[in-house]
This record gives structure tokens, sequence and C-alpha cells, in this order.
């Protein structure tokens, strides 16, 4: 199903304080973030623990909806991992996440609604390299924030990704669709979660 007049934003809360965060919110509009981080809690970042963060999001007149058992980017199923890294293509054709996808698109029929997870550079995080790909292949308009406030669409972001992992100038042999998706699972390889637990083989065999 497309959904062309859909909008869904993303944002890495990195190392800003919760000020710099709602800044960020505030100068797009947000009114409801959906925290698709796998464990909502932050070692040397507390304030983005999941209690505080929804309390002053709250306080803020900003909703908040924890979606990483739908939408994380560290997946519990041995399934989802190739030699041991998570797979964004497996992760993808998952029930858990399509569910996950249809409860973003339904809350941005209500909310202008921001995926929020803890990297800064979108191109770095599954936000967009695995939820703002699948949600823009089905016709949603994704806005990924900066750090900086400001805001590039995924065509963008995959003009960076394709000079980034060297697919910008074209191949003979492959169309454009395939170059980007060579470029996005080129990337995925680097940033996804890696579980050297989950490398094995399904039957236990060493390779």
């Amino acid at each position: 199903m497309q959904h062309r007049r859909t909008t869904v934003w993303t944002v890495g809360h990195s190392t800003h304080p919760y000020e710099g965060l709602i800044e960020l919110l505030r100068a797009a509009q947000i009114t409801a973030i959906a925290d698709v981080r796998s464990a909502p809690f932050s070692r040397h970042f507390p304030q983005f623990n999941k209690e505080p963060l929804q309390a002053e999001l709250r306080s803020d007149g900003i909703a908040y909806s924890f979606l990483g058992k739908e939408l994380g980017g560290r997946p519990s199923g041995r399934e989802y991992y190739e030699d041991g890294v998570a797979s964004y293509e497996r992760m993808a054709e998952a029930r858990t996440f399509k569910a996950g996808l249809r409860r973003v698109v339904d809350g941005a029929q209500k909310y202008r609604i921001a995926l929020m997870c803890s990297e800064r550079d979108p191109l770095d995080c599954h936000r967009c390299l695995l939820v703002g790909r699948a949600l823009s292949l089905q016709g949603v308009t994704m806005k990924h924030i900066l750090s900086d406030g400001t805001i590039m669409d995924q065509k963008a972001i995959e003009e960076r990704l394709l000079k980034s992992e060297g697919q910008h100038g074209g191949d003979l042999f492959l169309s454009p669709d395939d170059l980007l998706a060579e470029a996005y699972r080129k990337r995925a390889r680097r940033v996804a979660y890696s579980d050297q637990s989950n490398s094995l083989p399904e039957n236990g065999a060493t390779r």
C-alpha cells in the first residue's frame, strides 16, 4: 500500500542535552516520538532513558511511544543475522517489523511523528537504512532531522549514500535501483548491530 500523503521524520538524540533535542523537535513541529531503540536506555546520557524522557516529553506536550520491539535494530532471532551481523533485508520481512510500520503510518495520520534513535548521522543508523527505507518504499515522505537542525529527505540521504559507498558513478551492468540497493547493503553491513553469538549456521556447525 502506498502512503504518498504521509510524512514521517527521524532524529538522533546523540550527545545533546534534553533541551537540545526538544529544540530540534520544536523547530520541526514534532508532536510525537516513536522510540526505535532496541534498548531505550543510555548509560552516558541518562536524560534519554525511557521513563525520564517520556515524562519530559509529556511535560512539553509531545507524545511518546516505544517501538523498539517492532522496529529496533537489534533482533533477537538468529534467523535475522548473517555472519553475526543483523541483516536489514531479513528484518524488513518480519511480521513484527511490518506491524510496527503500520503503527507508524497510522500514527502519522494524527501526529507529526519523529522516529528517534541514538546515532547522530542517519546514515549510521537503522532508523534511516532500515525503517526509513521501508517506509519510503511504501510512498511515505521521509525527513531526517540532522544535529544542526537541517532537514534532509530520503532522496538526498540516498545521494549521500551512493557517494559514500562508491556507487554514484553508475555501473554498466546494474540498474539505478540495483546500485542503490547495493549501497544500502554495503552500508548496513558496516553499521548494523553485530552479535557474533549469532554467527554460526542454524544447524550449529562451525565454519
